[in-house]
């Protein structure tokens, strides 16, 4: 390995800065790797700030970082983990790592074998524009602050069985946090974020993963601007309060786009879910009874606010549950979904507020005013729903003369119709949702 300044020179250079008043910083050195040698020696050697360089070609590891350096990659440049433990540790403030491939960590998922692993200490460490390869988890962020993880590719051992496999980002503990950018695919989880708190996922991409995002116990942090494609859940987001959950995509997930459980005093806003769809065989049956795909999935939530999302194409638009009330839901789009709305519970929930409600494709109402608000109130569901949801069984039933006749007789005399979901100024157009806003007073 080589260094482009000799050890006498870089004192001479720092004592004439010293002289002169310039900061030592503006002074770092660049050390030159060269493939096939191990770096930790190299690291040993550099001062605060240095930047070490890679050229292409392959270096051994695993290396222990525990100095403010910059480590940057040319393209070809890749850093192999050895198989076991952690690829690359940071343990120092003000880490940059930049424009590395790294590969062949460790698998021991009880071990938290990372591709890169940040300590408490590593405060304020940039990791950007690399790509990651591996079994175990991608980026391990353990109780530190202020990191910002950049564009970078992460790919997991898509042979592995999903729950063999580490979360591409994984944060613990950690406070102030920005993920941005990346494309997470083959892990188990994308991102899973945990005990955490005012920290930023915003414009990731996540595809063929057990969850996209996974939230636990993380309050007052920010969803904005992700997108998943072909999971089982898009955003799982659980046992959290003060969530803004804005601008996100969930296309063609499995099983839920967005599921909120024991989740309070957040808000959901521009968001777009659609194509969550139970597989089906030939004859066009769910494959799996009770499976229906749900756009979104709310379970013991209270005191969030829905507005101006749109889901659509799905088995199930929305499905409230286990005392998921005193919840607003203003504004929002369900359309061409089999079901619109599931709420098994009998007490009235009214989803308009200031005489503005949500778009529904298969409102059969008027508008006679032209006021864009319909003149009949929606209800999504009657009293043979509540009798098919809690006695699956009776589907069998479901388009026999005697249920049809008693679905009639509940449009012509509402007061047989139960409490329950009432949208009582329904919207005639389709808002228009295509730009998301980012902003607003929760900004």
């Amino acid at each position: 390995m080589t260094r482009l300044f000799s050890h006498a020179a870089v004192v001479l250079l720092l004592t004439a800065a010293c002289l002169l008043g310039v900061a030592p910083a503006a002074l770092a050195t660049t050390w030159m790797a060269s493939p096939g040698e191990p770096l930790q020696p190299l690291i040993e050697q550099a001062g605060d700030g240095d930047r070490l360089m890679l050229p292409e070609g392959r270096y051994p590891g695993p290396l222990t970082i525990d100095r403010p350096l910059t480590l940057s990659g040319e393209p070809g440049a890749v850093i192999d983990g050895g198989g076991h433990g952690h690829a690359v540790v940071l343990e120092a403030p003000g880490i940059v790592l930049e424009g590395l491939t790294i590969e062949n960590w460790g698998a021991d998922l009880t071990a938290m074998d990372a591709g890169i692993f940040v300590a408490e200490s590593a405060t304020g460490s940039v990791i950007r524009d690399s790509r990651l390869e591996g079994p175990g988890f991608g980026i391990w962020l353990d109780a530190v602050s202020e990191v910002e993880v950049l564009d970078n590719v992460i790919r997991g051992d898509a042979d592995l069985r999903s729950q063999d496999r580490g979360n591409g980002v994984h944060l613990f503990n950690v406070r102030d946090v920005t993920v941005a950018g990346n494309d997470i695919r083959h892990t188990r989880d994308g991102i899973y974020i945990d005990t955490s708190r005012d920290s930023l996922l915003r414009g990731n991409h996540m595809q063929d993963l057990r969850y996209g995002v996974h939230y636990m116990y993380a309050h007052d942090n920010r969803l904005e601007g992700n997108t998943t494609r072909n999971t089982r859940t898009g955003y799982a987001l659980m046992q959290s309060k003060r969530l803004t959950v804005i601008g996100n995509r969930s296309d063609d997930d499995r099983n839920y786009g967005i599921l909120m459980n024991n989740i309070t005093h957040s808000t959901l806003r521009g968001n777009r879910v659609s194509g969550i769809q139970q597989r089906r065989g030939a004859d066009g049956e769910a494959l799996i009874s009770g499976g229906e795909g749900k756009a979104l999935f709310v379970y013991n939530a209270q005191y969030n606010r829905f507005e101006s999302n749109r889901f659509a194409a799905s088995d199930i638009g929305i499905h409230l549950t286990a005392g998921s009330e005193d919840n607003a839901v203003i504004g929002n789009a369900f359309v061409d979904n089999r079901q619109q709305v599931m709420y098994v519970a009998t007490r009235p929930q009214e989803w308009s507020e200031a005489g503005r409600g949500n778009y529904w494709s298969d409102y059969l109402g008027w508008d006679l005013d032209g006021d864009g608000i319909g003149d009949t109130p929606f209800e999504p569901n009657d009293a043979m729903d509540l009798l098919l949801w809690r006695y699956p069984a009776a589907r069998l039933l479901m388009d026999s003369p005697a249920v049809l006749a008693l679905r009639w007789v509940q449009r012509q005399f509402p007061v047989f119709r139960p409490e329950g979901v009432k949208d009582s100024h329904p919207l005639m157009n389709e808002p228009d949702l295509n730009e998301p806003d980012w902003g607003g007073a929760d900004a």
